[in-house]
């Protein structure tokens, strides 16, 4: 079962990047391809039976497997990056974090009105970046598809904050 073997290959690393986490390396994962080939079908199955015109992928490792995602639906895949980091101009929208705020921003071109957007991430914690990119999707006239995750933290309850844009929300490995 690649839920199993996704776990065998990610690494806990005590806490880091500060005490008390336990943070979850997936850097093992990205070393083995067949894994990583894994991986993506199967979130491609889970989504097979949806239609998807766009991948969004989440800074930074929202882009990893958002992009081999793009490719095996054969969709545009569109990058939602923290502040000031995309060259043309921008849509942003500021969340808040368990300790302080952030702010991202995709091209206010990168969506067509009316796509189906399929949002991916590495990991749901909170739920907090993931419902960001979410608001991005709905600023550019988009509807949120789905969510696909690689690992989720699931007493963080992230899963609830995301519901309101879609039950399609899967993650491949919880903890």
């Amino acid at each position: 079962m690649i839920s199993e073997t996704l776990d065998k290959a990610i690494r806990t690393i005590p806490d880091f990047p500060k005490e008390g986490i336990n943070f979850k390396d997936i850097t093992p994962v990205l070393m083995d391809p067949s894994l990583c080939n894994l991986i993506t079908e199967d979130i491609v199955n889970r989504f097979s039976e949806h239609k998807i015109d766009v991948i969004v992928g989440v800074e930074s490792r929202g882009f990893l497997f958002g992009m081999l995602l793009a490719q095996q639906f054969n969709v545009p895949f569109v990058t939602v990056r923290k502040k000031g980091k995309l060259p043309y101009k921008t849509i942003s929208y500021k969340y808040d974090l368990e300790y302080g705020s952030s702010e991202i921003e995709m091209h206010v071109d990168a969506i067509s009105l009316g796509s189906n957007v399929l949002i991916h991430d590495d990991l749901l914690a909170t739920g907090g970046t993931a419902k960001a990119a979410a608001e991005l999707v709905k600023q550019s006239g988009g509807e949120v598809a789905g969510f696909a995750f690689l690992v989720e933290l699931e007493f963080l309850k992230g899963i609830k904050v995301l519901e309101e844009y879609s039950k399609n929300i899967y993650s491949v490995k919880t903890y």
